[in-house]
């Protein structure tokens, strides 16, 4: 008893002397930095503006000038480094680890900025395979976006040559920078790596500014530097020495300027991964962990509802869950969705309704169930072998044969009407991928139907995770809902004549009805294209839902 008593005494007397060695660091205070830009300022080559942004005569003279940036001081609205973290620890390395940091976040309040950005990266990369991050590819780029200055980026824009300085790890931010913003020349921290593995730990800062001068094939006589940087920031790094002038970026200016509009990117954000809707702030991560032990057995409640109870019943259940499902249909005109009267009439050989959708979440089908209470059998490029067993309604696998899938398709369609996603994968944002056209010589009756979601947690879809997984993470959302909107019925090629219209002609069509319904933009990429990106294979699921 003794020993333990004084072993927790001289755990907290080593604790409690690290904090006083923190508080009593200079550069807890920020005095090195201050006095470094003051240094710089007396010195009459160096000149300070509070905002770059907003003086009209600097940035109509950029174009010939290089730009060196600090990407947490100048280019990013929130000075907090947290939420960037907490979404490394809880996509690469699970639930556990995004705890544990939230967990010392008082502690990262309490000491430096350095010493907190160590702690981080020891949390958050500690035995994570250096091969499968793609957290900084996949992830990271929208969360950076959305948090992108829209002043500053039009400076940025102004320039010749744009290089950025970051203290976060180059793996955390190269991506975004190069592949978002097109930026020329990416600083970051490197992270050491053994047995290709991260061990935690940065390597020292590389001050030496001539390896990052010859990438981009500059000399120091030849080339004016421009620096950015802000009040909080040090100006330790040599490459900011380079420079002529450097303005000065004050964090009451940031909260002044406005978030980057979507349309104002300078590549689209069509794809990317991550179980994540929220950024994960101190405070809403608080939130989020404190729902999840409601949120598991809230979803597994809402699934046996819906695999249990009949379509009559669990629409109420579910309502009063927090499910929420708006069904539109259009006018009743002679072009308009057939009714089951009329239908009959116009089926050739009665076959069924082929019922074409854009592809939001693997419950696309079971929500058109629910919109037309009844069941349907639904077809995908794509399926686990769980999610086939679990499923409540009857799936179909394709083969990606076109033969033999069109007469699997037309089997079906005799036997009753089918859905089918010709995207072939999911898509978050605000896009359309190309459709495939297989769906155009099965029938006569297509019915084009708009999807669309709205989660405020958790997204039910992922690249690169287990895909059986991803109903029951949409269920976990507080309030999740769903959007189906019936579209006019469209004629295929079943009964056309030969040459009088293609199916290529017939799928760009039901695209571009279901993107003006959506207000989505129509894309020519594919399946192959999003999971080349996201998760560096092509994403053919094969036997125990692996992918090849």
């Amino acid at each position: 008893m003794s020993l333990n008593v004084s072993f927790f005494k001289s755990l907290f007397f080593y604790f409690f002397r690290i904090l006083f060695r923190q508080f009593t660091n200079p550069k807890f205070q920020h005095r090195s930095t201050v006095s470094n830009i003051h240094a710089m300022l007396t010195h009459g080559k160096y000149r300070k503006y509070p905002c770059l942004a907003h003086r009209s005569d600097v940035q109509d003279d950029l174009s010939t000038q290089t730009l060196i940036f600090d990407v947490e001081g100048a280019l990013l609205k929130s000075s907090s480094l947290f939420p960037y973290f907490m979404l490394v620890a809880f996509e690469a390395g699970g639930l556990i680890r995004a705890f544990v940091l939230l967990l010392l976040y008082p502690i990262l309040c309490l000491v430096n900025e350095e010493m907190g950005l160590k702690i981080m990266v020891m949390i958050c990369f500690f035995g994570i395979k250096k091969d499968k991050f793609r957290v900084g590819t996949a992830v990271l780029p929208k969360f950076f976006l959305e948090d992108v200055g829209f002043e500053i980026l039009r400076v940025l824009r102004r320039g010749g040559k744009r290089v950025g300085v970051s203290n976060m790890p180059q793996v955390m931010i190269d991506s975004f920078l190069r592949d978002y913003l097109e930026i020329d020349v990416v600083v970051g921290r490197d992270l050491k790596v053994f047995c290709g593995y991260f061990v935690g730990l940065m390597e020292e800062r590389n001050n030496d500014n001539k390896l990052v001068l010859e990438e981009m094939q500059l000399g120091h006589e030849n080339n004016n530097f421009i620096g950015i940087s802000s009040f909080n920031n040090s100006l330790d790094h040599k490459l900011f020495l380079q420079c002529k002038e450097i303005y000065l970026v004050r964090r009451s200016d940031k909260r002044s300027w406005q978030h980057l509009p979507r349309d104002k990117y300078t590549k689209p954000l069509v794809f990317h991964d991550g179980r994540l809707a929220l950024r994960p702030t101190p405070l809403a991560s608080l939130v989020l962990f404190t729902w999840l032990p409601f949120a598991f057995s809230l979803a597994l409640f809402r699934l046996l509802v819906v695999i249990i109870i009949p379509y009559d019943i669990s629409t109420p259940i579910l309502t009063f869950t927090g499910l929420r499902l708006t069904v539109t249909t259009p006018p009743k005109t002679s072009n308009s969705t057939p009714s089951k009267s009329s239908s009959k009439t116009k089926r050739p050989r009665q076959r069924g309704l082929l019922y074409v959708c854009n592809h939001r979440t693997l419950l696309d089908p079971l929500y058109m169930c629910f919109a037309l209470k009844k069941n349907l059998t639904a077809v995908t490029y794509s399926l686990s072998r769980m999610s086939e067993i679990l499923a409540p309604i009857k799936t179909v696998r394709l083969t990606r044969d076109r033969d033999q899938d069109g007469k699997m398709m037309k089997r079906l369609l005799n036997q009753g009407d089918l859905v089918v996603c010709p995207e072939g994968t999911t898509c978050r944002e605000p896009y359309l991928m190309r459709f495939s056209p297989l769906f155009a010589e099965m029938s006569d009756n297509i019915v084009s139907v708009a999807v669309n979601t709205y989660v405020t947690m958790f997204y039910g879809t992922t690249a690169s995770g287990l895909k059986c997984l991803d109903p029951f993470i949409f269920l976990m959302n507080p309030l999740p809902s769903y959007t189906i909107e019936f579209l006019h019925a469209v004629s295929g090629l079943y009964t056309c004549p030969d040459g009088e219209k293609s199916r290529f002609d017939v799928a760009n069509h039901v695209q571009s009805e279901i993107g003006k319904a959506l207000g989505f933009e129509c894309t020519n990429l594919t399946r192959r294209d999003k999971y080349m990106i996201l998760a560096g294979n092509e994403g053919i699921a094969c036997t125990g839902n692996q992918k090849s």
